[in-house]
């Protein structure tokens, strides 16, 4: 295998791990909201969002892609790609729970999975890209 898929690989596994964390955080929020709250799916999917990006940055910054580049200078760029990746969450959510009645769990499942390809190549070489 060639070198940098192995890289990428590892940084895919990487990344992976830390959206295991992140998703635990997510899909609390998501669950809690709905089930002890009584919040819509899409605005509470919205919130564990939020709380997830707060830690994906952290951790995505120092262990997925071991970015030198300054937090001043990461920060924008993951908070722009993190915009997107919010518009994506509430349109496919959107989409799927209010317009087609998919239960909101197996939803964010469907868009967590998009969510997570976007957001690996866009923080790759957008956010925590080094020397650019």
């Amino acid at each position: 295998m060639p070198p940098r898929l192995i890289a990428l690989i590892r940084q895919f596994s990487a990344f992976f791990g830390v959206g295991i964390v992140v998703s635990i955080a997510h899909y609390g929020v998501l669950i809690g909201l709905v089930e002890l709250f009584g919040w819509r799916a899409v605005p509470a999917t919205l919130a564990g969002y939020l709380v997830g990006g707060l830690i994906s940055y952290a951790l995505n910054h120092h262990f997925t892609y071991q970015s030198t580049r300054s937090h001043g200078a990461a920060l924008w760029r993951f908070t722009l790609v993190a915009a997107v990746g919010f518009f994506i969450t509430w349109g496919l959510m959107h989409a799927l729970v209010e317009r087609l009645a998919v239960f909101y769990i197996l939803a964010q499942i469907i868009t967590h999975t998009i969510v997570l390809f976007w957001s690996f190549f866009a923080h790759k070489y957008v956010s925590f890209r080094d020397g650019v």
